[in-house]
């Protein structure tokens, strides 16, 4: 028999997903989807919320307010990785319990990461359009195959997209709060500093907060190689933004790749203006295997959840 403890679902994605409503929904009698596709926040937050025990949430900020007009709320679980639109502090103050697992989208970000580090170095966008608008001009472009890249963040992520890029000949370069051991041969843990001026390509894979905000700022950026890439699939906010466009048409680096913003969508963002920038709508974890294996695992964090103080 179903659990009848009151669920409701925030994410979009999940709710339009046939297979994930109808597991949830086996375990769970009685579940609110977002049938209506709402971008829900504040006050239609906290309306959708009402009465639910349980909640599996995704992009949706839940802070010390919404908390505080939801006292029925004892669990919340998580589609995807990224905690950032969590107050942990407030959920630990509400006593309200987090589903989270790691690592569930680590091999559809990763992808991502060398598909969108291959469309920099071929120039790919650009060429496709040129061939659309009736070009047919050949343009020269770059290797991935043994240039050296720097990822920074070596969790699932991290280590996923070192696998790939090890498949190119890459050697690898890391930078991580914590010390990694037993790396291959091929991968060697080094300052940030090092890791900025040693590799051909960049890639982000750390969460935001106020210690990572602005990682890659201006004299970060002035670091890098000439010609090297930058990629960021993690969070809009590690990289100044601002400081990435003059870089970028000083012609500091030789592009970049980017599928998160500090503001999404980024409409009024100057770096949409350049040729040498490829930009994605934050789809990392957007392969039907991931969502797929992040919405089970939000299922499973419902009756898995844990008390704030014990996350690892």
């Amino acid at each position: 028999m179903a659990d009848p403890t009151p669920v409701a679902v925030t994410s979009r994605s999940f709710s339009r997903h046939p297979i994930l409503r109808a597991e949830l929904e086996r375990r769970y009698s009685d579940v609110r989807f977002n049938d209506e596709g709402l971008s829900l926040s504040g006050e239609g937050l906290i309306a959708f919320l009402s009465g639910r025990r349980r909640a599996i949430t995704a992009l949706e900020h839940i802070d010390d307010g919404v908390l505080g007009a939801l006292p029925d709320l004892e669990v919340i679980s998580k589609v995807g990785v990224g905690i950032d639109m969590l107050d942990l502090d407030a959920m630990r103050r509400h006593d309200v319990r987090l589903g989270w697992a790691r690592g569930t989208n680590a091999t559809s970000v990763a992808e991502l990461v060398i598909a969108l580090t291959l469309a920099v170095l071929r120039h790919i966008p650009a060429l496709d359009h040129a061939v659309r608008a009736g070009a047919w001009q050949q343009r020269k472009g770059r290797l991935l195959s043994n240039r050296t890249v720097g990822i920074v963040g070596y969790g699932a992520v991290g280590r996923e997209v070192s696998r790939l890029a090890t498949g190119f000949g890459c050697p690898i370069l890391i930078h991580d709060i914590a010390t990694q051991a037993d790396l291959a041969p091929d991968r060697r843990q080094v300052p940030l500093d090092e890791l900025l001026a040693s590799s051909d390509v960049v890639t982000i894979h750390i969460s935001l907060s106020d210690a990572t905000r602005n990682i890659i700022d201006a004299p970060a950026l002035a670091r890098m190689r000439a010609g090297s890439v930058l990629v960021n699939t993690a969070r809009g906010g590690l990289v100044d933004e601002a400081a990435l466009y003059e870089c970028l048409v000083a012609g500091g680096i030789g592009g970049a790749a980017l599928d998160v913003f500090l503001t999404e969508p980024p409409t009024a963002s100057r770096l949409l203006e350049l040729p040498n920038v490829v930009v994605t709508p934050h789809i990392g974890g957007s392969s039907e295997e991931a969502i797929l294996a992040m919405g089970r695992a939000a299922i499973a964090g419902l009756d898995s959840a844990i008390p704030i103080d014990e996350l690892p």
